[in-house]
């Protein structure tokens, strides 16, 4: 299959996607910890740098352009500091950001992780969750008609409020007008409202949660799987499964179950956004499920080898496809 990889890679460049959803940066402060405090039981980390990444939807977007393929970001941010550097990410990767919505009095998602020794040591995460108004929901749907046409959509939903029910109902809609791909990275809640994707792409936790049952073997993951078909009317469900791999599950039955490319992992931050980006660009390509679902196991393996948010380029992946099983 390494040949039919590069095929499809090689369609890379011809695509143009939209990325919709939840934007985030993700903010790392490095430093090592020697001690524990003795005002309480924690680690007291001694800081010595700090970072910025573009995380949630904009790491989508980055996977994306890294692979080669183009790509439309749409989504909210406030109008703060964390907004700024959101657009100076963005700027660096030459990455457009009209369609950035700006609102007043909602701070732009940051996730701030604490890491000493390559270890995370905690999170805190700058959130406003509150769905969105009717009024900037509408923006949304807006911005992404006007910045199309677009060869497929992913809709990356952390559950801070931008995909609401009406919004996905319509994005999903103008999504798959004219045999368009569309594609969720979906979370907690009822999924029958990402109903008429072309897939979805939870991990084995989320689809337990969706399904209200526990994935503890063959059958108990199938049922997952088939559920998640049923309720979404679904083409294909990709349940990523950490150091199990992956599994694949399609509408008429067919099962595929892929074992984890990864030889080493130090960090799974930012690894679901790596595969959404490249299943859906390899669909957009003409690629199979099973075939899309290889190549996004190839990068996932690519991924959690580095700690901190990643974009996997499509060299480290066209040499990961060459070193990986066929």
């Amino acid at each position: 299959m390494t040949e039919k990889f590069k095929e499809i890679l090689a369609e890379f460049p011809r695509l143009r996607l939209a990325v919709v959803g939840d934007i985030m940066v993700d903010r790392f402060l490095w430093g090592r910890c020697d001690r524990i405090s003795p005002e309480a039981p924690v680690p007291v980390v001694r800081l010595q740098r700090e970072t910025l990444q573009l995380g949630g939807a904009a790491n989508v977007a980055a996977n994306l352009h890294a692979l080669g393929v183009g790509c439309g970001l749409i989504g909210v941010c406030g109008q703060d500091e964390a907004g700024a550097s959101l657009r100076t990410l963005l700027g660096a990767l030459s990455l457009a950001e009209d369609g950035l919505i700006a609102l007043g009095g909602r701070p732009t998602t940051m996730k701030t992780r604490i890491i000493a020794q390559n270890q995370q040591v905690v999170r805190a995460d700058l959130e406003d969750d509150r769905p969105l108004a009717a009024a900037e929901t509408a923006q949304v749907v807006a911005r992404l008609r006007s910045l199309g046409p677009f060869d497929g959509v992913v809709l990356s939903d952390y559950g801070k409020g931008v995909l609401t029910e009406p919004v996905l109902a319509e994005i999903i809609a103008l999504g798959r007008e004219r045999g368009g791909i569309v594609v969720v990275d979906p979370k907690k809640g009822d999924y029958s409202q990402y109903r008429g994707v072309t897939s979805l792409t939870p991990n084995q936790r989320e689809a337990e949660l969706a399904c209200a049952l526990s994935i503890v073997d063959a059958a108990s993951l199938a049922r997952a799987g088939r559920l998640l078909c049923e309720r979404t009317a679904a083409e294909c469900v990709l349940i990523t499964r950490g150091e199990h791999g992956m599994s694949l599950f399609e509408r008429d039955g067919t099962e595929h179950h892929l074992p984890t490319e990864a030889t080493e992992v130090y960090d799974v931050t930012g690894a679901g956004d790596t595969v959404i980006a490249v299943y859906t660009a390899a669909l957009c390509a003409g690629a199979s499920f099973r075939e899309a679902a290889g190549l996004a196991n190839h990068a996932a393996g690519v991924a959690v080898r580095e700690v901190g948010t990643v974009a996997v380029t499509r060299d480290q992946l066209e040499r990961a496809v060459g070193a990986g099983r066929d």
